[in-house]
C-alpha cells in the first residue's frame, strides 16, 4: 500500500489534470492553435466550461490547484527523502545497459519516465502562468520566442503528458503483477491479514 499522501497527490493530479485538459480543449475550440478558427474542433463531450469565458475560468482556477498540489508533492518528496527512490539515478542507467533482470529494468524505465514527467509538468505550469499573466511575466513569455510558440508548447505538452502517464501506468502495472498500480488507487488494504 502506498502512503496516503502519495495516493492523495496522485488522485488530485488525475482530477485536476482532467479538468485542465477539458477546459483547455474548450479554449482551443474558441481559437485553435493549429489552423486558426477553421482548425479541427474537439467534440463537446471532452470539453469543460461551455464557452471561452467559462473554460478560462475553469482552467485558471484548476491551474492553482495543480500548482499547489505540485508544490506540496515536491515538498513531500523532498522532506520525506522519497526523491532518492523516485528519480532516475546512475544505477538505473547501468541496469538498462547491463542487467538481465527484467523487473530491475522495469524499475529503471519507471524512474526514467517519472523523472521526465516532472520538467514537463513544470513547463506546462510555467507556460500556462505566462499566458495567464503575460504583462507581469512578460520576460517568461518572451523567452518562448513568440505568443504562438508559447501557446503551441503549452498545447503540445498535453499529448506528451498523456503518453508519459500511459507509459508510467503500464510500467507500474507490470511491476509485481499490478501490485504497485493497485496500491496507488486502493482506498484500503486488500490483504487478508
Amino acid at each position: 500500500m502506498r502512503p496516503i499522501a502519495i495516493r492523495i497527490f496522485h488522485w488530485v493530479n488525475l482530477i485536476v489534470l482532467w479538468g485542465l485538459m477539458s477546459s483547455g480543449l474548450q479554449i482551443y475550440n474558441a481559437n485553435p492553435v493549429f489552423g486558426g478558427r477553421q482548425g479541427w474542433h474537439m467534440p463537446s463531450v471532452f470539453l469543460l466550461g461551455g464557452w471561452l469565458g467559462g473554460a478560462r475560468n475553469w482552467h485558471f482556477t484548476l491551474m492553482w490547484f495543480f500548482g499547489l498540489n505540485l508544490l506540496a508533492y515536491g515538498l513531500y518528496i523532498l522532506f520525506s527523502r522519497r526523491w532518492q527512490h523516485y528519480f532516475v539515478q546512475q544505477k538505473d542507467l547501468q541496469a538498462l545497459a547491463q542487467s538481465k533482470n527484467p523487473q530491475r529494468r522495469q524499475f529503471a524505465w519507471h524512474r526514467i519516465v517519472y523523472t521526465m514527467a516532472i520538467p514537463l509538468l513544470l513547463l506546462s505550469l510555467i507556460s500556462g502562468i505566462s499566458m495567464y499573466q503575460p504583462s507581469q511575466l512578460h520576460w517568461v513569455a518572451r523567452s518562448f520566442g513568440s505568443w504562438q510558440n508559447l501557446r503551441t508548447i503549452h498545447f503540445l505538452a498535453v499529448p506528451v503528458l498523456i503518453s508519459l502517464a500511459l507509459v508510467h501506468g503500464t510500467i507500474a502495472s507490470n511491476i509485481g503483477n499490478g501490485v504497485l498500480l493497485r496500491s496507488m488507487f486502493a482506498i484500503k488494504s486488500t490483504s487478508n491479514s
